[in-house]
């Protein structure tokens, strides 16, 4: 086995093996009424609160949809570092809660919290841990405005790196947003953030950062979606482009109960500073919930 894989698998396992602990957690939820909340989680597209197959894996191409979901996205990348040899594995614990703020306005918390394990990145080195966390809150409409489902807000960059080489050391924050369009089964679209430091250790390189993912999908009628996306980043500070593509092709199921999307992909690096990976491969498991319930609204919302 590949120097460094075995940490990537173990984690992969435990992934497949937290999933019937999340679904008996999670079976209370199907008993909650959410609507005693003041300030309440979002499902509001079924008044019933059971979503449909089809809706579930329309709202799950959606960044900014009213839907809870919390993917961990494994990331197994190869041929990195200066010599050619190196391996990088990332797990991104990505959790996304919808809040109500208004009758008209949702606000969409997403984080990525990234847990990263290399070998020889850094020639015959290996590091473990935490890396830098992003977190984005989108100010969203409920209503699509033009046809388009739009997001705009704050981004922020906390340096929660447990490894001074898996981090920037530095706070950041900047604008987001996200447009896309939803047509019979294709969604297309863009998120896109900037992010510059403000403060942190004076002696590490400022941020000044652009992320761009355009993103293309389509979904049959078996929840079957194929996607291409790229990820890219622009680094002003060593003007460097950063474009890996991916290609990714997910099916919408049922585990323990529970609506889980599984996710595999691959990816290539069109563009990247020296010692960037030359392809990875990609899975994603993405448990939604809660499954049950009414949807959640302000206790002021008016009598149907």
């Amino acid at each position: 086995m590949k120097k460094g894989l075995s940490p990537a698998i173990a984690s992969l396992v435990f992934q497949v093996l937290l999933l019937p602990v999340v679904s008996t957690a999670t079976e209370p939820w199907s008993k909650v009424d959410l609507n005693r909340t003041t300030l309440a989680l979002v499902s509001e597209s079924d008044q019933s609160g059971a979503h449909s197959d089809e809706e579930l894996v329309k709202q799950l191409n959606n960044p900014v949809s009213p839907l809870i979901s919390v993917p961990f996205q494994n990331n197994f990348e190869f041929n990195a570092g200066p010599n050619n040899d190196g391996f990088k594995y990332t797990l991104n614990f990505q959790p996304v809660i919808p809040v109500s703020i208004s009758q008209d306005w949702n606000v969409i918390i997403r984080t990525i919290v990234p847990f990263i394990h290399q070998d020889d990145v850094i020639p015959n080195t290996t590091q473990d841990g935490l890396s830098d966390i992003t977190q984005s809150f989108f100010f969203s409409p409920k209503r699509e405005v033009a046809g388009l489902t739009i997001g705009v807000g704050p981004a922020f960059l906390y340096p929660s790196a447990t490894d001074n080489l898996l981090g920037t050391e530095k706070w950041g924050a900047g604008p987001t947003f996200v447009l896309l369009k939803q047509q019979g089964g294709w969604t297309c679209g863009i998120l896109a953030n900037h992010i510059w430091s403000f403060a942190g250790d004076e002696h590490r390189t400022y941020v000044s950062s652009t992320f761009l993912q355009p993103f293309l999908s389509y979904s049959t009628r078996s929840h079957t979606t194929f996607g291409i996306n790229t990820e890219s980043t622009y680094d002003w500070h060593n003007e460097q482009w950063t474009v890996p593509i991916n290609l990714t092709i997910a099916q919408l199921t049922k585990f323990g109960g529970i609506p889980v999307q599984f996710t595999l992909g691959a990816k290539i690096y069109a563009e990247g500073p020296d010692g960037a990976p030359d392809w990875g491969v990609r899975f994603v498991i993405t448990p939604l919930f809660p499954t049950g319930g009414r949807p959640a609204t302000h206790e002021t919302s008016s009598p149907k």
